[in-house]
């Protein structure tokens, strides 16, 4: 279609800005997006709309608008509804580099224009995605009920006989068909997340096809207008949060014009998940304004009030105020890519992370991000259970407010809550593949607390909690409050240059000696301190005669000049093997 075309539908609500002469280009497709740089979404011919986020100041304009004309798009629509008219620089630079520019009158909706491109750009080569907008718009005007993700996929069932998914990227089913028969097991979804993030970060170009079980899938990305994550240049500021949609079939042999219908779904997915980050905004401000009345030691008082604010919005419908909890995140990169994956600590170990101001990744958006996709209050219930958590960041640092309804008794002995071990069950392999050998989520969620009063408290052993996480390998890796009362809390504060002087200081005689004569003094020393100095039970478990035992212990003792017999020779051991 033509521009000439999308200025006479009054519907639309577009006002010519500059471009006259150039109202006979063609429109190929439209793209929604606040970034600084969207050129890396753009292969031409698009209708870009923006809500003009990206513009701070008059400086923007012209960098911006080289980048769309660059990238071949045919016009810029600028929107009115958020920051009012049009800037006069933004018009300068389309008018420099010819490029047709309009205004979106504020009582026009993006997913109105999106939807009007898609349908006619999609009419002459295939009929039967312009009735599954058609319909899907209608769904969606008709009320809250009818619209959302789950009609698109309903109806790419019906009217293409295609059974599809939208997931996030941690591989939590966000939208599917509504048939039981349909339905995704959790295993599939971790798996088909982790396959589609490995190949964004290889640069593979989409739909990337795999086979899970006996099924073969192809995996679309659904690139929304970038919200939150104005700016982004490098694909790991946004692979961690950007959902997918998985079809049930092998598009390798598809036509262009079949991978076009299913790139207008992603578009009509896309405006949904808009929405979605949009509504969050409120969820994000409650979230800093808490955060920073904690960190800044407000009274109780003033802090309690935030909370009775942010309890009905999170939990509408609550008569009492909840309980709460606090949950901590990190994303570091490396600054040169290919950090071994064994990294375990922040500072020093396995490869630098990029903390500067300057060429680095900021990991605090990218940790929201991530922390709204993945935090599931379990007695919530839904489509939606992650919007129920209000996630701020501060720095390359996360922190999300988790509301936990009241419950009817507080003494029944059983763990409430967000519990670590389970939230890391679940997005450990796909996350794995997004970070995919150069970057690390640490995770630190902290217990239950039922007031304002506990709140900054919360914060800390949640920050703690991480630390704990990050001393331990892996690339993701999270740790509760449980485990604060050990002496686990106060390894990851000791320095890396003490940890290595004292592991070696009292392991490297034993190891060299045992690969020297194969004598098997490092399990030996293991088992002996788990099995608490028996000598009966150590010598049972390794199967060795209580002699031999002795014998292998005295050498240890030789070597190291220590006492296995004394509690803090024993207690020294121990600890340089958990650091180890």
């Amino acid at each position: 279609m033509r521009l000439r075309a999308l200025l006479d539908t009054d519907a639309l609500g577009l006002r010519l800005l500059g471009g006259q002469d150039e109202l006979d280009r063609t429109v190929r497709g439209v793209m929604t997006t606040d970034l600084r740089d969207p050129s890396r979404y753009l292969s031409g011919g698009e209708l870009v709309l923006t809500g003009l986020a990206w513009h701070r100041g008059p400086a923007d304009s012209e960098p911006f608008v080289r980048l769309l004309a660059g990238a071949g798009v045919t016009a810029l629509a600028a929107g009115e509804a958020e920051l009012g008219p049009v800037p006069d620089d933004l018009v300068a630079a389309c008018a420099r580099h010819r490029l047709p520019l309009f205004a979106v009158n504020e009582s026009v909706a993006f997913a109105t224009i999106t939807e009007h491109v898609v349908r006619q750009v999609s009419g002459e080569r295939a009929g039967d995605l312009a009735a599954v907008v058609d319909r899907h718009r209608r769904m969606m005007t008709s009320g809250p009920a009818g619209g959302g993700p789950d009609v698109v996929l309903d109806l790419l069932g019906s009217d293409l006989d295609l059974r599809a998914w939208v997931l996030s990227p941690a591989g939590r089913l966000v939208a599917g068909p509504r048939l039981a028969e349909a339905e995704l097991p959790a295993g599939v979804c971790a798996a088909l997340a982790g396959e589609h993030l490995a190949a964004v970060r290889s640069g593979r170009r989409a739909p990337h096809r795999v086979a899970v079980g006996p099924a073969t899938y192809s995996l679309f990305p659904v690139r929304g207008g970038g919200r939150g994550t104005a700016g982004a240049r490098d694909v790991r500021e946004t692979v961690l949060s950007e959902w997918l949609l998985a079809v049930e079939a092998d598009a390798g042999d598809w036509p262009a014009e079949r991978l076009d219908l299913l790139e207008g779904v992603t578009q009509l997915i896309a405006v949904e998940r808009d929405r979605r980050d949009a509504a969050r905004t409120v969820r994000r401000r409650l979230a800093q304004e808490v955060l920073e009345l904690v960190q800044t030691g407000a009274a109780p008082g003033e802090i309690a009030a935030r909370l009775r604010v942010a309890a009905p919005v999170l939990l509408p419908g609550l008569g009492a105020a909840p309980h709460w909890q606090v949950v901590v995140a990190r994303v570091e990169w490396d600054e040169a890519r290919g950090g071994s994956a064994g990294s375990p600590a922040e500072s020093g170990g396995g490869g630098r992370r990029s903390e500067g101001p300057a060429g680095s990744l900021a990991g605090g958006p990218v940790a929201q991000a991530l922390l709204e996709e993945i935090l599931v209050d379990p007695r919530s219930s839904g489509p939606e259970p992650s919007d129920r958590i209000a996630v701020a960041h501060t720095g390359d640092e996360a922190v999300a407010l988790v509301p936990l309804p009241a419950v009817s008794s507080e003494h029944d002995g059983s763990e409430t809550g967000l519990l670590a071990d389970a939230i890391l069950e679940a997005v450990r392999a796909p996350l794995s593949a997004g970070l995919d050998g150069d970057g690390r989520l640490t995770l630190g969620v902290s217990a239950a607390v039922h007031s304002a009063e506990g709140l900054r408290g919360a914060l800390e052993e949640a920050r703690h909690a991480r630390r704990v996480a990050a001393a331990r390998p892996g690339r993701v890796c999270a740790a509760g409050h449980q485990e604060l009362a050990s002496h686990v809390l106060l390894l990851p504060f000791v320095p890396d240059d003490v940890r290595r002087a004292f592991t070696a200081r009292l392991l490297d005689p034993l190891r060299e000696y045992d690969r020297r004569h194969r004598a098997e003094l490092i399990p030996t020393l293991e088992a002996f301190l788990d099995c608490d100095g028996s000598w009966t039970r150590c010598a049972a478990r390794l199967h060795l005669h209580v002699n031999t035992l002795r014998y292998r212990v005295g050498r240890i003792e030789q070597l190291t000049g220590r006492d296995l017999s004394r509690l803090e020779d024993k207690l020294d051991f121990f600890l340089a093997l958990r650091m180890s």
